[in-house]
């Protein structure tokens, strides 16, 4: 009854039935009480984002995994001193940490959070030697700015480390097995000799599952597709063994399947199906039917707003049963050819001519390469249903001399796969290492070094959202926002159903001024998922070009309110705060991005901008500082820190400075326009005065420009050519404060001292 009742939860779990697991294991609880039963029950509430049902049935447990599972419950519940006290037990120094990898992960990010950045790096650390393949270890470990070198940390040693893992996983599942074998003799001699049936089932059950091949490590452990075999549920040998139908195993005939929309492969499921047709390997576990994926066509379709009239499944939905393709394909060695569909995109820029690639959907994998191996064990595969359909004709010494034909067959499978784990993992390894360094270089904020390593993918890993959407928050930190919103633009259409970096799409669209494009992002936002911040970062964007700054703040509150751990929307209220000039509250919410994420250089600049406008010039100062030690790329930074030094009197530091912002971007036009203030300061007008002649023809209709110009002329005496250029800048409408200062100076020959930056201000 316990193995039936684990078989029925774990099924359900597989089929995302979470409220029937639920109950299901609550009945397994109460008939057998056990922290084993009870660590499963505790993820049927995990996965149906219960965690504080996790948490009560958690507290106090001692096992590893059930302080590993309890931890989780208290990081989802922002308990983080509890959820490390889980993982690390104070009474015992020595104790490891649970679930090895995975638990090294967590405390770090438990460490991140609470600010102790130097553990959290170490964890992180941790977590990639034990398994090099933990790419969220990795990418943490970019974010906090600590990260390797990607070529060594996916190396020789990454390699080695895997194929260890997996030769001691296969041996693990080996002695499994056997015992499994073990149990099913020692149990059979429990029935008299007369009585077969329900040995001859064991013994049949056991001959099946090794003639299962293990194309890959925990085909059988991992409870997945690949281990349903014959009657679509796993069949978790390791843990206990649960005989199968009699009728359906011991006739020809395809057992009854568990969801109404299972169907059998072809129309002879005792015949393994060689044809390379994707359609006859899939045996799918999921109830709603699998979306196709769409053409070209139907890709351009999304910008026209249809991309929500489709009744499609879920995305969860869609991914598993992706999976159970793959992975059935695995079990039966079916060649099937994938293909694919492309889309061209129109449109005159830089990354067109350089990464003009088209936007590629996976259907399949071929699977080409195994043919010798591959059919020697399709033969295997058809004795061993041959035995099936007679076996009930033979006596208990043939079953035992079939069993043992059999238990030959698992060494050679391990040869076999030693050497497809030898070339997968190389291949792997050697995506990783590029994704990697590109990501790496990308948090260092060397976004020009960061886009040439992505053009080093190919073209089907190139075209996936997650690069796309990387891809254009590095053109938005070159402050190249045309580039940053077609490689957005890419990004939705490869995956439309991805809130990866929409964030940064709505202020990219926020500084092109394209509201139309970014009211109509925020309503598909908000339409694929109103409980994700990155939605309704996008409306307060949304709001802000409107200049509607309280309902903007709103919006960026609820952003918070669903992700406090979401650095930008924090950051994003900071600018709204500061755009209603209540800037108490808005070094609050800087603060508290802050916390978050030390490495947020935009809240550094924030803060900045306070205290400039403050006239608290030694803060502002060591803000700005701050902000450039993390982005010494930024032109914006470097011309702001520039006026701080300027403001504090540090007129050779703030000339350099805005020397290297010029040269970081040249057509940047605000730091030459501190340049020229700079020198109006130091008296050297003729300097200035060339200065902003070059500057006019990159900024023709600045005012600012054209008022600095009649201050200087008005300084050096020459009246005519003063009010001709204080009556220019008024005609090209400068703001309120402008237009009132331009006026005095005009009647009353007052000197005037600009505002610094007033047209210039760029919220980062």
């Amino acid at each position: 009854m316990e193995a039936m009742l684990i078989d029925c939860v774990q099924s359900s779990l597989r089929q995302l039935m979470y409220h029937n697991a639920i109950f299901m294991c609550e009945r397994l609880c109460a008939e057998f009480p056990s922290e084993t039963n009870l660590q499963l029950l505790a993820g049927c509430y995990l996965h149906n984002n219960q965690a504080y049902s996790a948490y009560h049935i958690l507290k106090g447990t001692q096992l590893a995994q059930s302080r590993y599972l309890f931890a989780i419950s208290c990081f989802q519940m922002d308990l983080l001193n509890e959820a490390e006290t889980a993982l690390y037990l104070a009474n015992d120094a020595n104790a490891e940490v649970p679930n090895g990898a995975a638990g090294h992960y967590l405390l770090g990010l438990i460490y991140r959070y609470t600010d102790r950045r130097k553990r959290a790096v170490h964890h992180f650390k941790q977590a990639l030697s034990i398994d090099p393949l933990l790419w969220a270890a990795y990418e943490e470990l970019c974010i906090l700015g600590a990260a390797e070198e990607a070529t060594s940390v996916f190396g020789e040693v990454a390699a080695l480390c895997i194929q260890k893992q997996h030769r001691s996983h296969d041996v693990a599942n080996q002695n499994s097995q056997a015992s499994s074998e073990d149990d099913n003799l020692v149990s059979g001699i429990n029935f008299g000799s007369d009585d077969v049936s329900s040995r001859d089932v064991r013994h049949i059950n056991a001959k099946i599952m090794r003639d299962i091949p293990r194309n890959y490590p925990g085909a059988i452990m991992s409870g997945g597709a690949a281990s349903q075999p014959l009657n679509g549920r796993a069949a978790n040998i390791s843990f206990y063994s649960t005989p199968s139908p009699m009728a359906a195993q011991l006739s020809g005939v395809a057992p009854t399947p568990v969801c109404k929309n299972v169907q059998p492969n072809g129309p002879n499921p005792n015949a393994v199906n060689v044809d390379g047709s994707p359609r006859s390997t899939v045996n799918s576990t999921i109830q709603a039917p699998r979306r196709k994926f769409v053409d070209e066509g139907k890709l351009r379709k999304v910008i026209s707003g249809r991309l929500f009239s489709d009744s499609g499944p879920r995305r969860s939905t869609r991914l598993a049963g992706e999976a159970a393709v793959s992975t059935n394909s695995s079990a039966t060695t079916v060649t099937g050819n994938g293909s694919s569909h492309s889309s061209k995109y129109l449109g005159r820029s830089k990354m067109s001519s350089v990464t003009f690639r088209s936007v590629t959907v996976r259907k399949g994998q071929s699977w080409e390469n195994e043919s010798f191996e591959e059919g020697i064990r399709h033969e295997v595969h058809d004795d061993s249903r041959s035995n099936v359909t007679t076996s009930s004709s033979l006596p208990s010494g043939d079953l035992r001399s079939i069993e043992q034909e059999g238990a030959t067959m698992p060494a050679g499978e391990v040869v076999m796969s030693s050497s497809r784990v030898v070339t997968g993992a190389s291949e792997v390894l050697a995506l990783l290492r590029t994704l990697g360094e590109a990501y790496r270089l990308s948090c260092l904020y060397r976004c020009q070094d960061a886009l040439d390593a992505y053009l080093k993918l190919p073209n089907k890993q190139y075209n996936t959202g997650w690069v796309l959407s990387q891809v254009g928050k590095a053109y938005f930190e070159l402050v190249d926002y045309l580039e940053a919103d077609h490689a957005f633009s890419l990004a939705r259409l490869a995956s439309p159903y991805s809130l990866e970096g929409m964030d940064i799409y709505s202020t990219v669209l926020y500084h092109l001024k394209e509201d139309m494009k970014l009211s109509y992002l925020a309503q598909e936002l908000i339409s694929t998922d109103r409980l994700a911040p990155q939605s309704w970062c996008a409306m307060g964007n949304c709001y802000s070009l409107q200049k509607d700054h309280e309902t903007a703040l709103k919006n960026f509150q609820r952003a918070v309110q669903l992700n406090s751990r979401f650095a930008y929307a924090h950051t994003l209220c900071g600018h709204e705060y500061v755009a209603l000039e209540d800037f108490e509250n808005g070094i609050k919410s800087y603060h508290s991005a802050l916390r978050i994420d030390a490495r947020h250089y935009n809240t550094w600049y924030g803060l900045g901008m306070i205290y400039l406008r403050q006239e608290k010039f030694k803060f502002s100062e060591h803000h700005f500082r701050m902000a450039f030690q993390i982005n010494s790329h930024s032109s914006v930074i470097m011309s702001y820190l520039g006026t701080a030094f300027h403001a504090l009197k540090r007129n050779e530091e703030a000339l350099e400075m805005m020397e290297k912002a010029i040269l970081a971007d040249k057509k940047n036009p605000l730091p030459v326009y501190q340049k020229a203030n700079i020198l109006v300061s130091m008296e050297k007008f003729d300097e200035a005065l060339k200065v902003l002649e070059e500057l006019k023809e990159y900024a023709p209709h600045e005012s600012s420009v054209y008022a600095l110009m009649g201050k200087i002329y008005k300084r050096s005496n020459m009246y005519d050519k003063a009010m001709l250029h204080f009556g220019l800048a008024l005609d090209l409408k400068p703001p309120t404060t402008d237009v009132a200062t331009i006026k005095v100076i005009w009647i009353r020959y007052h000197v005037w001292t600009p505002k610094l930056g007033t047209s210039y201000e760029t919220d980062l």
